[in-house]
This record gives structure tokens, sequence and C-alpha cells, in this order.
């Protein structure tokens, strides 16, 4: 269940919304006069799911051109370029 607190709540209350994103990890919702406005997080929580969006849209890409005939590298290829690129030779 989210949690969800108002503005006047986040005014008043930073402090302890701050450390319970930070613990948790989780987003607070916040609302003005009943309806929601913004969403509140970590700044790592944040990172962390721009990483798992980022993620996910190059696994998409990858299915893509999969399906649509695109070669793909078999493992040791693949290895091998990700090793290279670590290693700044790409």
């Amino acid at each position: 269940m989210p949690t969800i607190k108002s503005s006047t709540s986040l005014r008043n209350d930073y402090s302890k919304i701050s450390k319970y994103c930070h613990e948790t990890g989780e987003p607070v919702y916040v609302t003005v006069n009943g309806e929601g406005d913004l969403t509140v997080m970590s700044i790592e929580a944040f990172e962390k799911r721009e990483r798992a969006l980022e993620i996910r849209e190059k696994l998409l890409e990858a299915q893509l051109q999969k399906a649509n005939g695109v070669p793909m590298l078999d493992f040791d290829a693949a290895m091998s370029e990700l090793k290279a690129l670590a290693h700044g030779k790409l």
C-alpha cells in the first residue's frame, strides 16, 4: 500500500518523510487538496528505477531485433565485446 501524505505534511515533516524514503526505498505520494500531485523518493531509489527502465528498454530493443531477423552475436562474441568495452578498447 503506497504511503500518501499531504503537501502540508511534506512541509512540516520533511525530515521524517526523507528518512522513510531513504530507509525503505519506497516513494511517498503527495497530495494537494486531496488530489495526487507529486511523488517523492530518494535519489538512490530514483537512479535505481532509471537504470532498471534503461535495461528494460535495451532488452525490448534486442527482442524486436531478434523478431525482425537481425543477426545476433553468440555468447562468446558478446562477452569479448563487453570485455573490450570494459577495457576501453572499443
